[in-house]
């Protein structure tokens, strides 16, 4: 395992750490870690038992950072900065190589503007 990118996915897990509770952790190990929110609720006409959040995981070039708030509502993309948008690879999976305090600081938005968006739908 590269020790940069345990150094990465430490700096963002406690980041995402902030969240639990209301979130639930899963897959926590020293390369993983989710977070789900387990309320039934219905998005988009399907009943649901839980929602997915957000995780981490190393990979063996970057760690892998993966945002579902973006999926539900893609003006979200707008409150990225440019730092974290270079980093974006598909909708909602970012590919963090380096991580420095402004990229951690607009993933700590980031996740702070999805919590918002989660609690405005009750979904947590």
């Amino acid at each position: 395992m590269n020790n940069d990118h345990k150094l990465i996915f430490d700096q963002i897990k406690k980041l995402m750490k902030k969240y639990e509770p209301p979130f639930t952790s899963r897959n926590e190990s020293d390369s993983r870690y989710e977070l789900w929110s387990e309320k039934e609720l219905e998005i988009d006409g399907r009943k649901r038992k839980e929602v997915y959040f957000g995780g981490i995981i190393i990979q063996s070039n970057y760690v892998g950072f993966y945002f579902m708030p973006v999926y539900s509502d893609a003006s979200l993309k707008d409150v990225f900065g440019k730092e974290l948008l270079s980093t974006l690879k598909g909708k909602s999976c970012f590919h963090i190589k380096k991580l420095d305090k402004k990229l951690l600081s607009q993933i700590k938005k980031a996740l702070e503007s999805g919590f918002k968006l989660y609690k405005k739908r009750g979904w947590i």
